[in-house]
């Protein structure tokens, strides 16, 4: 018969749970940062799609700096925020002008920002992961 031991592995189970206990606070850093440069992407793909009139729009794309859980996952939503000085919401302008109308043609300027931010939101995410667990050795 066959015999299987293993030593420290008690040990290790208690060093995963307690860097996953920990691990709250670097996620929402986490978060915070890919937020930053999907923000960036969003306004870089609407000027380079030719989309700023006033600069409302523009000027109002942000995201909560706390996340929310959703199903047990957490999350920030970024877009435009706010209403413009008309009173439009930025929001609406935004999708509008992705979708298009029966009168104007869509720019699906969103998915490029999403092409854009693939780039740079997840390196920015990673980095801030590695500072971290450099930081517990």
């Amino acid at each position: 018969m066959a015999r299987f031991d293993m030593s420290g592995l008690d040990e290790t189970i208690r060093e995963l749970r307690r860097l996953g206990e920990e691990s709250g606070p670097v996620a929402v850093a986490m978060l915070q940062a890919g937020a930053e440069e999907v923000k960036k992407a969003w306004r870089q793909a609407a000027e380079e799609n030719d989309l700023v009139d006033t600069g409302d729009m523009l000027e109002s794309i942000g995201y909560a700096k706390q996340p929310v859980d959703i199903g047990g996952a957490l999350a920030i939503d970024i877009y435009p925020q706010g209403r413009d000085r008309k009173g439009v919401r930025n929001a609406e302008k935004a999708f509008i002008l992705h979708y298009g109308t029966t009168k104007l043609n869509a720019t699906r300027w969103v998915d490029d920002a999403d092409a854009i931010s693939e780039q740079t939101a997840v390196p920015a995410m990673q980095k801030v992961f590695d500072d971290w667990i450099q930081s517990k050795e």
